[in-house]
């Protein structure tokens, strides 16, 4: 289903290919919509495209990829494709995103900032379901980008 929609939203739509380029435009992107850097840990990236029209971005990844953030004690899973409709301070009909919530797993369907005063960020599923956490904890830690930059170039 990811890839139908990447497909009717590829006309007109900036497309980057490139470990290194699509990994500094997703950061650019998160920087743009004011959620944290850190949001989106992706690695071995494929593509990104952002239709700015429509508001559609979608990441490839090479696979399908878990990542903990510790400051919050929470594994979230990452598919290959990872898509969704962003605005400022929001992701919303979010695909590829799970998150462990004890022995489940739970898709999120919208990522926000309601309030950007308030430091809160808020994970929801389609039923409506959310949790918030501080945005903090999905801040890139020191050091992280270069490291990463610097394990793609040595491959």
């Amino acid at each position: 289903m990811a890839t139908e929609q990447i497909a009717r939203h590829r006309e007109d739509a900036e497309i980057y290919r490139g470990e290194a380029l699509c990994r500094q435009k997703s950061q650019e992107l998160l920087k743009e919509i004011s959620l944290p850097k850190g949001l989106l840990p992706l690695d071995d990236f494929v593509e990104v495209g952002y239709n700015r029209t429509t508001g559609f971005v979608w990441l490839k990844q090479k696979k399908k990829k878990e990542h903990r953030f510790r400051a919050i004690e929470r594994t979230v899973s990452y598919e290959a494709e990872v898509t969704a409709f962003v605005d400022e301070h929001r992701m919303r009909r979010v695909t590829g995103v799970k998150s462990k919530e004890m022995f489940i797993w739970v898709t999120i369907s919208e990522i926000a900032i309601e309030d950007p005063n308030s430091g809160k960020i808020s994970f929801s599923n389609s039923s409506g379901i959310s949790r918030a956490f501080p945005v903090s904890a999905f801040d890139l830690e020191e050091g992280e980008y270069e490291k990463k930059k610097g394990s793609s170039s040595s491959k």
